[in-house]
């Protein structure tokens, strides 16, 4: 497939993808990632649904609905032992994004895929260097069992223009020594959401073809097994409670209605779960619930959101991208959203219904600009929704009443070249906050009590 046919795909189908860290307001999804030469930005038209960030692990927990939680009291923020506030800011080590495991940070830059650093007090470990260029929004995105997930160039040769075609790894390394423990080749330069998964006993990632999913050994990279779906067909990947899930439609300007099937994780045997009507985009995953967005006419300027379970169940949710959503998270039962007017609202995903709305309580950036405000994070342990702009303002609201809880600002400095600084990001080690803009990495410990 050609480099143009590559982007006209991503045009058609962008559903079909879910990105991390890129904003996708409801009429435009207009940051798609693509790397020929540089990981370059380029503008793509097509999705009138907002594409949400699956981060891996960052806001998944369990909390329930009704009348209980209410009554719930939220704990203190505690700092986790031989913790203390940090920052930083080596160029080269960070702006690419970080992931967040125990008390460890896994960051990329331009300079290195992945970089190691001790939680409790900003230190680097170890690094990886970056095999070529490495510039664009992709980080480590999973670690289980002392192995670190990330990706990295095929080559560092360059075509005689200095431009590059050298294609994406998916790799592993130890998380102990940072020593890289093998790699295998993916079809396309797609490091989005959607790309490579954990699974139970596997990593679930698009190998060798553009229409196979591949369960990797973790520790060889050795294929277990594949799975390749028909041609003409598009197929999103999920994986719900380690088990992986294709949603598969026909891949044409016509709306048709969409396959759920259910892989076996240990032998990639298929069972076909529900069709559903029109055609589905994928937003975000929580344990057993996959949030969709769907149209059933091309023409539609709004969708209607559904969350639906492993087994087909469905439930309808508030028409929240008829608005112009900014941001989206998912906790347990709980869907977060942000408008581009500041205004967050709270929703059950097992009911439906709307359990909250009230001001997000930080500067959003605007909306036909390249900024976006950092996917929120939940904190069930303290009962709160963080939120992150790139002018530095940071709030917490009450995940029970949308009562602001905490604010604070941080001086993230001047946007950096590439707009890298537009695009902030926020994890959670325990009860600390890490708030990452560019370069610039804050460890800080949210006062909240309430």
């Amino acid at each position: 497939m050609t480099a143009q046919r590559v982007e006209d795909k991503v045009r058609e189908t962008l559903h079909a993808v879910a990105l991390d860290q890129v904003r996708a307001p409801a009429d435009l999804a207009r940051q798609v990632v693509r790397r020929r030469g540089r990981r370059r930005f380029s503008q793509a038209a097509g999705a009138a649904v907002a594409v949400a960030a699956i981060a891996v692990g960052a806001m998944l927990g369990p909390w329930g609905s009704g009348a209980a939680e209410q009554g719930r009291p939220a704990r203190p923020a505690v700092s986790p032992q031989g913790w203390h506030p940090w920052q930083s800011g080596v160029a080269g080590a960070g702006e690419r994004g970080c992931l967040a495991d125990g008390s460890a940070l896994y960051c990329s830059g331009s300079k290195y895929d992945v970089v190691k650093v001790d939680a409790n007090s900003g230190e680097r470990l170890w690094s990886v260097k970056v095999n070529g260029g490495g510039d664009g929004m992709d980080h480590p995105f999973a670690v289980r069992d002392g192995v670190v997930y990330a990706y990295r160039n095929h080559t560092a040769e360059h075509e005689p223009d200095g431009d590059y075609a050298g294609g994406t790894d998916v790799m592993a390394v130890d998380s102990a020594t940072g020593r890289r423990l093998w790699s295998v080749k993916m079809p396309q330069d797609d490091r989005t959401g959607q790309a490579a998964m954990l699974i139970d006993g596997a990593l679930w990632a698009n190998t060798p073809s553009l229409r196979t999913m591949s369960a990797l050994d973790p520790r060889t990279g050795e294929t277990k097994w594949r799975h390749t779906w028909a041609k003409g067909e598009v197929c999103q990947r999920a994986v719900l409670s380690g088990v992986p899930y294709l949603l598969c439609t026909q891949d044409s300007e016509e709306v048709h209605d969409t396959g759920l099937l259910r892989l076996d994780p240990a032998t990639g045997r298929v069972h076909k779960v529900a069709t559903l009507p029109g055609r589905q985009e994928l937003l975000r995953t929580s344990n057993d619930r996959m949030v969709l967005a769907t149209t059933t006419n091309t023409a539609a300027d709004h969708f209607q959101l559904t969350s639906v379970s492993g087994s087909g169940a469905r439930t309808p949710l508030p028409d929240l991208a008829k608005g112009s959503i900014a941001g989206w998270a998912v906790a347990g039962d709980r869907l977060i959203s942000v408008s581009w007017k500041g205004q967050a609202c709270a929703y059950s995903l097992t009911t439906g219904k709307t359990m909250w709305t009230g001001p997000v309580g930080v500067t959003m950036p605007g909306k036909d600009t390249t900024a976006s405000l950092a996917p929120p994070v939940v904190s069930t342990r303290q009962a709160t929704v963080y939120f992150f702009s790139p002018a530095g303002d940071l709030s917490g609201l009450d995940l029970r009443t949308g009562k602001q809880v905490w604010h604070a600002h941080l001086d993230t400095g001047e946007p950096q070249p590439g707009g890298l600084s537009d695009r902030p990001q926020l994890l959670l080690y325990q009860d600390v906050l890490i708030a990452r803009n560019g370069s610039k990495i804050f460890s800080l410990l949210p006062p909240t009590g309430h």
